[in-house]
């Protein structure tokens, strides 16, 4: 089309230039030779494709001929993340995005002399000006600005393209029940300003007080793994398999490289902090990945294998299961009876990290050295059982196993960093599905705490398998000082503590204001509900067993409620101290995991560099 449409401008720019006729006559010539030439060979391969495909598919084979106009694969547009300080990033980077608190970013941005060691070009001082005028600084949400600027190459070599550079303003001050840089924020701002494609280059102003390690896991929540998406593109002809891989690569993967700089503007290169922010963002992007991932695929075979495939290599990790009918037989009712009707066996998979003998205790370490056990709920799906979920309110319940996730991603993490800690984790794997052998309403099962309990719904499985849990750490763990549940267990949680806020339930005081504080500095954000299980139990109160699993009424505390079931499983003997965590909300955005817990308890734990500066 293109070659016809230019010789009839030739052939009208002729005659109106009264060209002889003869040249008229040989354009149009030339035209038509060339249209039938091209069609000629468009006919012959359609029929070549055509004929090929048609023998296969007599041959009764599903196979593409290779030479195959599209190529269609799954699992696009991943993004690697690099924390490493490399000055050499500036000249590779597409793209510049700069992170910080408005104020912070004006004292920044006037350091004009400063602009070619932080972006390795130096943009006109008063387009950045501009760009961060236009923001405001008391925006609870904060704000970008973007803007393409040239950057100016020297010699031969060739020029490069418009660089794309991101200003992302933090509201200067918050409230007392949000970490200081609006880490929500910078997740959604540093995901909106990244190109999908090319190397991005991100520099977060954490100023001189705050952690790299949730900043880290900030930025790793803004690139989520999971994806079965299709991508596809034409190839003609045969492929060349090394070539075609190359372009596979750099049509499908991005690099985010993460600098963070101090108040003033320098590169911090603190390696046990930038080991934290990495572990951070690598433990925060498997719990997405894993809370992402459908149910046929993330069964509870699949979820221990991952277990395992990720310490298989690291001998401070042991990890042992009860799985299936031997749940039964050692008293674990809770688990075998919510997980008994599924195709995959429920399993209690049960890790334990042996600090090495050459780690150095950290100081808020030498008071505290006791183990902590860390407790998943993990439904990887939820239908409601017998008592089913409606059709709205069963979709995403794939993310029901959001608690496991979390201080799966947590451990992991904590693990890379060889914190000086013995750290127990126990995931409770289940599907709660409907089959002849589901359990049922007015079923009475027993818990490995010994106690009985009365079903009333079905879909109220999470305290059950976490009260099995709770039970085995307390009877058998004697060096386990604090024990921390995790749940995505009740949508009372969102009317309690909001969509950003995890609620909490602790035993002592001293505990709730610990778990707050670790959730302000790690912006795994937590507020506590009321703790008075004197008041509340009565809500389980059964005829025929020794408590019912849901609440009579459920206008009274009822994520309080729930919390305090799970208490009751806890040993008599134990001495220790028990936080619960509801994380329904903040457990999930926009139909995403967004990789709660990992922060939460890697401030728990004491884990080294990564909510404190050095």
């Amino acid at each position: 089309r293109h070659c016809y449409g230019h010789d009839q401008s030739i052939a009208r720019s002729a005659t109106s230039n009264q060209t002889p006729p003869l040249l008229v006559n040989m354009a149009v010539t030339i035209r038509s030779m060339i249209m039938a030439i091209t069609m000629a060979i468009f006919t012959a391969r359609i029929h070549v494709i055509t004929g090929f495909s048609t023998a296969l598919r007599h041959q009764g084979k599903r196979i593409n001929p290779p030479f195959s106009t599209t190529v269609t694969r799954l699992f696009a547009a991943k993004t690697n993340i690099s924390f490493t300080p490399n000055p050499e990033i500036r000249d590779k980077a597409t793209s510049t995005v700069l992170v910080g608190r408005h104020a912070a970013l004006k004292s920044l941005i006037d350091q004009t002399d400063s602009y070619v060691s932080l972006f390795g070009f130096r943009p006109h001082p008063e387009v950045l000006s501009s760009m961060h005028s236009a923001l405001d600084g008391n925006a609870a949400a904060g704000g970008s600005s973007s803007s393409y600027v040239i950057v100016p190459t020297v010699g031969p070599a060739a020029p490069r393209p418009p660089h794309k550079l991101s200003i992302c303003a933090l509201k200067n001050s918050v409230t007392r029940n949000n970490h200081p840089l609006s880490l929500h924020a910078v997740t959604d701002l540093v995901r909106g300003a990244t190109p999908s494609k090319g190397v991005t280059h991100v520099m977060v102003l954490v100023e001189d007080y705050f952690g790299l390690g949730p900043v880290g896991a900030a930025v790793g929540r803004s690139f989520p793994l999971f994806n079965r998406k299709t991508t596809k593109k034409s190839r003609v002809g045969y492929a060349d398999k090394e070539s075609d891989n190359e372009a596979e690569n750099e049509d499908d993967e991005s690099l985010v490289h993460v600098t963070f700089l101090n108040s003033e503007g320098k590169v911090i290169k603190n390696q046990l902090e930038i080991a934290a922010a990495e572990a951070a963002a690598d433990g925060v992007r498997l719990a997405c990945r894993l809370v992402d991932t459908h149910p046929e695929e993330l069964t509870t075979t699949a979820f221990a294998e991952e277990c395992r495939s990720l310490f298989e290599n690291d001998d401070t990790v042991t990890i042992e299961e009860i799985v299936g009918d031997e749940l039964k037989e050692k008293g674990y009712g809770g688990i075998y009876n919510v997980g008994k009707g599924a195709t995959h066996a429920p399993r209690l998979v049960m890790l334990t990290y042996n600090p090495p003998e050459d780690v150095m205790v950290t100081d808020d370490l030498e008071e505290d050295k006791s183990t902590i056990a860390l407790v998943g709920k993990g439904i990887v799906y939820d239908t409601g059982g017998l008592a089913i979920k409606s059709r709205v309110g069963m979709c995403g319940m794939k993310h029901d196993m959001g608690g496991a996730s979390g201080v799966l991603g947590g451990f992991m993490a904590a693990v890379k960093l060889r914190t000086p800690r013995k750290i127990r984790l126990f995931l409770c794997l289940a599907e709660n599905a409907i089959g002849p052998n589901s359990v049922r309403n007015d079923d009475i099962i027993t818990l490995y705490s010994g106690k009985t309990v009365e079903i009333n719904n079905s879909d109220a499985e999470g305290r059950l398998v976490l009260g099995d849990a709770v039970a085995h750490v307390t009877k058998h763990c004697d060096d386990v000082g604090l024990v921390l549940d995790m749940a995505t267990l009740t949508g009372a949680q969102l009317v309690s503590t909001g969509k950003m806020h995890a609620a909490i339930l602790a035993n002592t005081e001293e505990l709730e204001q610990r778990a707050v504080k670790a959730g302000l500095a790690s912006g795994d954000l937590c507020y506590p509900l009321l703790y008075a299980p004197e008041l509340l139990k009565k809500e389980f109160n059964s005829k025929v067993a020794d408590m019912k699993n849901s609440v009579k009424d459920r206008s009274n505390a009822q994520c309080s409620c729930a919390g305090h079931f799970i208490e009751s499983h806890i040993d008599e003997n134990y001495q220790g101290g028990w936080i619960h965590v509801d994380m329904a909300g903040p457990g999930s955005k926009a139909e995403r995991g967004t990789g709660y817990g990992v922060g939460l308890v890697l401030s728990l734990v004491g884990a080294p560099g990564f909510d404190t500066r050095q």
